[in-house]
């Protein structure tokens, strides 16, 4: 989220009345999209990898359905309101730092072995 998919993936959040898209800049206190968006993750470190349609299966798959549903008025964050869940056309999605510790860079700890 911090560093990927919330550039590539820009879509105008103007909050209640708008576009009915949903979003929380604090999507980490919503369980369901933790877990979309780890499986996210999980299917870019796979599908990465793959020179030929790899990138174009992950887009058509993964994002295509899991942020459709997380951003759906009835998703789980149709109770999201507020500043921090809204921005303009053209900005990242709102993001909000989660606490120290609650995501660990798994990157770190593969690197120094």
């Amino acid at each position: 989220m911090r560093e990927h998919l919330r550039y590539v993936y820009r879509r105008r959040i103007p909050g209640r009345g708008g576009s009915g898209l949903r979003w929380a800049g604090e999507w980490w206190k919503y369980d369901e999209a933790v877990i979309r968006l780890e499986a996210l993750w999980r299917a870019w470190e796979h599908l990465r990898q793959d020179p030929a349609t790899g990138m174009s299966v992950w887009w058509r798959d993964h994002p295509n359905h899991h942020m459709t549903v997380l951003m759906s008025p009835e998703g789980p964050f149709a109770d999201a309101e507020g500043d921090t869940n809204q921005n303009k056309a053209g900005e990242p999605l709102p993001y909000v730092e989660p606490p120290e510790g609650m995501f660990p860079d798994v990157r770190e700890a593969t690197e120094a072995y």
